[in-house]
């Protein structure tokens, strides 16, 4: 019991460092929803082996998409017209860091890490789209057709209402307001049930693992980068969730440069999103978008080690001052928010994780009863019987 109260507390100190920061991420990404023209985004996609790949790295990194939520838009882009390098670009950079998740490090990590995490992501997106481009194929698609709709109410379908009409059609405080409804709705409810998770393990970590296991298998070095790399590339990991576990991890002894290896590969890559990207972009393009992240994952944690060693810093020591700079009273505030707005899509979660795990049950109780029904009988030489379900 007290080790669970001690995870648990963990825990809630690291909500409270966060809180006003994810809150801040959040508001913003859902704000880019109403404001950011969706017709300037895919046109400029489209053509160019270089251009596109580095507005296409450019656009992932504001936007808050996890790992498998960033595949339905990747697919999107890539309708739309946006070449395989865009696309492989914006896979990389979007679920690596986004406005809430750049937030959180800051509130949770340092300074450093927080400037980072998005420039490797931003270097290795573009490195990995341009690859493609060069290397790769399918690069020559035509140019885009947008979803021009409107993001607030759905009044316009960009179509027969041209978008000169339809930006007279709501004021300023309309978009602000739409946006944060969607905030708080949309962008939060992906993130929330990711969160959560992330904070109670990373209370786990705090609590049960020794520091001096951590340390001598992740203090630096090559090989924790490679422990790194083999961990964080199949686990599906989104980065807000990420960052307080490289927090615990940081505390308990883990190099600065092995946490980002975890931070760069955990929401960029696992076994589920690799499957969708090889079906959207091919086998050699998923090999040079693989290859390439987990190169620069490498080389980055290494050099990143480098800086904090050359400065004489301590990623331990400074981990979660930035959240001082708000009083508790605030803090403690924005928690509860958190926590009030995070109770439906937690719930709606586990809910449909429950559904799930029964029909999956049940499906497997029918299979082996019609299995069974099939079958014929040893003691006598009749047909097999045609029973269906209903008749057990």
């Amino acid at each position: 019991m007290d080790i669970i109260l001690n995870s648990l507390e963990h825990s809630w100190e690291l909500l409270l460092e966060a809180s006003i920061y994810i809150l801040f991420g959040v508001l913003v990404a859902g704000l880019l929803k109403v404001f950011i023209d969706p017709s300037s985004i895919s046109r400029h996609l489209g053509k160019g082996r270089f251009m596109s790949v580095i507005k296409a790295a450019i656009l992932g990194i504001p936007i808050p998409l996890c790992s498998c939520g960033v595949l339905p838009a990747a697919a999107s882009l890539k309708k739309q017209g946006a070449n395989n390098g865009a696309v492989t670009a914006f896979l990389i950079s979007t679920p690596e860091s986004g406005v809430d998740s750049i937030a959180i490090t800051y509130a949770l990590l340092d300074p450093i890490m927080t400037v980072a995490r998005p420039v490797v992501a931003f270097f290795s997106a573009i490195l990995a789209g341009i690859m493609e481009n060069l290397f790769g194929t399918g690069s020559t698609i035509s140019e885009a057709e947008p979803d021009l709709s409107c993001a607030v109410d759905g009044c316009c379908d960009g179509i027969d209402c041209p978008p000169e009409e339809h930006a007279r059609h709501h004021t300023f405080s309309e978009k602000v307001l739409s946006g944060l409804k969607y905030a708080v709705t949309d962008v939060w409810f992906d993130l929330a049930p990711w969160f959560f998770a992330g904070l109670i393990v990373a209370g786990i970590i705090t609590s049960l693992i020794p520091g001096e296991i951590i340390s001598s298998y992740l203090g630096g070095g090559l090989n924790s980068m490679l422990i790194a790399l083999v961990v964080g590339i199949p686990l599906y990991i989104c980065a807000s969730a990420s960052t307080p576990i490289a927090a615990a991890l940081i505390l308990k002894g883990v190099s600065p440069g092995t946490a980002l290896v975890f931070l760069i590969t955990g929401p960029a890559t696992n076994i589920t999103s690799l499957s969708l990207v090889l079906k959207i972009l091919g086998k050699r393009a998923t090999s040079i978008y693989l290859s390439v992240l987990a190169l620069s994952a490498v080389v980055s944690g290494l050099i990143l080690d480098q800086i904090y060693l050359h400065f004489k810093l301590s990623a331990r020591a400074m981990i979660g001052q930035s959240s001082e700079i708000f009083p508790y009273w605030l803090r403690l505030s924005g928690a509860i928010f958190l926590i009030a707005i995070s109770v439906k899509p937690i719930w709606n979660s586990l809910r449909s994780k429950i559904l799930d795990h029964k029909e999956g049950r049940c499906r497997h109780s029918h299979q082996s009863e019609n299995l069974a029904c099939s079958k014929p009988n040893p003691l006598e030489n009749l047909p097999s019987c045609s029973c269906t379900k209903e008749d057990h």
